[in-house]
């Protein structure tokens, strides 16, 4: 829509494939009784079980097959968000102080809930018109066209996704090691071992065919989730009282500059723990008629998000003051000082990280697995007929080696993740969103939701871009540091 007056022929393509959401013939020049006699008379949609009935590639039938209730879907995006990075809101509360930080917390959650149900009511809309939209680059195709989509929307989402995979691998290896210490201090298998042993189990789960395939695994996670930020909140409260711990200062350190590059670093982290980037491919799983049953998946993510968010950024918070690390079980558990949490408490919660680990990497994996089956499968043999279950097994294995080979290679990619994080979490799930709702619907500006997506687009697009300044920063600052398949 953006691009009708920039680019007649590539509108006129996707007219010719898209029906446009107002009916009107978009820039088409052809009337509808002109383009009935120049294509074969299809027999309109005239529910959404019908657009569902609509011819489908092997990606869509294989991976993303739609077969999944409000309740799966609540799983694959309590997968997505709620993850171990929740444990990193304690520091990003450490730059902000205990009013800004509970703010921000709140109008994130607020922000990306409400562009998720904008996302989702802008898919339902696109579905009960004929057109059911199963990736993030078909609906951005659709609304902002070729060009924007091929240069920006879909090298970031797959971008955040592989990067997404890469530190929940090298995550996952640092979870087994500390194990592997908790059991021998002073053991000297290196962390590249672990990230390898790691990155061999999530190799043989990558072989589950299909998104839906993980729904139990995914509920097992939301119970994961639950179990290990139950098990910070706790060590938190019972470190906050032990004699070892500093006294707390909740106090914003640093110069001005510092104070100013702080405040966006932790908006980023905060973006960043709230994003997914995959929503229109998680609503892809849910059978038809999908109206209205993403947003129920959506309620069920964020009654977990506030339970699990709100605790663990109070109590550690509360517990180290403006002294908070990175991940709040480093303070815990620090490598020069004693153990804060009991042995027992530290065993449970590593074990359920690493189990997460394995559900948010399957999770990120799907929309390239999704490329790879529409590119190798034949969608008119059977899912499991040799002829696609050899290829899917070679490139699956190939993409999840080399994400471990990253991780393995550049144990400092935490850095890295965060410089994504900031530039493509913030764009696709609280700029986009917002963008493709204004372009669909068309509010007028006499209303509320008109000027307040504007808001948010303006907000967030500065925030993200002094996000990506602040953390290209902090790269600078920690280059020095960094080792090949350093051991840390």
């Amino acid at each position: 829509m953006m691009e009708e007056t920039g680019n007649g022929m590539q509108m006129a393509e996707l007219t010719t494939k898209y029906t446009p959401l107002d009916g009107s013939g978009g820039s088409s020049s052809h009337s509808q009784e002109d383009e009935e006699q120049q294509q074969p008379r299809r027999p309109p949609y005239s529910s959404l079980s019908d657009a569902a009935d609509a011819p489908k590639d092997a990606g869509t039938l294989f991976v993303l097959e739609s077969k999944g209730t409000w309740m799966h879907a609540g799983y694959h995006l309590t997968t997505a968000i709620a993850g171990p990075s929740l444990l990193s809101l304690p520091y990003a509360f450490s730059f902000l102080g205990w009013a800004p930080g509970l703010l921000a917390l709140t109008i994130c959650g607020l922000v990306s809930s409400y562009a998720y149900c904008l996302l989702s009511q802008v898919l339902d809309d696109c579905a009960s018109k004929g057109h059911r939209f199963y990736r993030f680059r078909e609906l951005s195709q659709f609304v902002i066209g070729k060009s924007w989509t091929n240069c920006f929307v879909t090298p970031v989402q797959f971008g955040v996704c592989f990067v997404t995979v890469v530190g929940a691998i090298l995550a996952g290896g640092f979870a087994v090691k500390l194990i592997y210490l908790g059991v021998n201090a002073n053991g000297t298998i290196p962390l590249a071992a672990f990230v390898a042993m790691f990155g061999a189990v999530m190799i043989v789960l990558a072989q589950l065919p299909s998104f839906h395939s993980l729904r139990y695994i995914n509920l097992v996670s939301l119970l994961l989730c639950l179990t290990y930020s139950l098990c910070a909140t706790a060590g938190s409260v019972l470190a906050g009282y032990n004699k070892n711990v500093p006294p707390k200062d909740y106090s914003v350190v640093g110069n001005p500059a510092e104070k100013m590059f702080g405040v966006f670093t932790a908006l980023s982290v905060m973006a960043g723990v709230y994003g997914v980037a995959i929503i229109p491919e998680i609503q892809a799983t849910v059978a038809p008629p999908i109206v209205g049953k993403m947003v129920k998946g959506i309620a069920l993510c964020y009654i977990v998000v506030a339970a699990t968010f709100y605790s663990v950024s109070i109590a550690g918070y509360w517990a180290f003051g403006n002294g908070a690390q990175g991940n709040i079980f480093d303070n815990l558990v620090p490598s020069g000082g004693p153990q804060l949490n009991p042995v027992w408490l530290t065993a449970i919660s590593s074990f359920a990280i690493v189990a997460q680990l394995l559900a948010i990497g399957l999770v990120y994996l799907q929309p390239t697995f999704d490329v790879l089956e529409t590119l190798t499968a034949d969608v008119n043999r059977g899912k499991y007929a040799l002829r696609n279950v050899v290829p899917r097994l070679v490139l699956r294995s190939t993409y999840v080696s080399l994400a471990t080979l990253i991780g393995a290679m550049l144990p400092f990619f935490g850095d890295i993740v965060s410089l994504v994080g900031a530039f493509g979490y913030t764009p696709l799930d609280f700029v986009l969103p917002m963008l493709f709702y204004q372009l669909v619907f068309k509010p007028s500006r006499t209303t509320y939701i008109f000027w307040l997506n504007w808001v948010i687009i303006v907000s967030f697009s500065i925030v993200g871009v002094i996000g990506c300044i602040a953390t290209m920063r902090h790269i600078v600052i920690d280059a020095k540091t960094y080792k090949l398949f350093a051991d840390v």
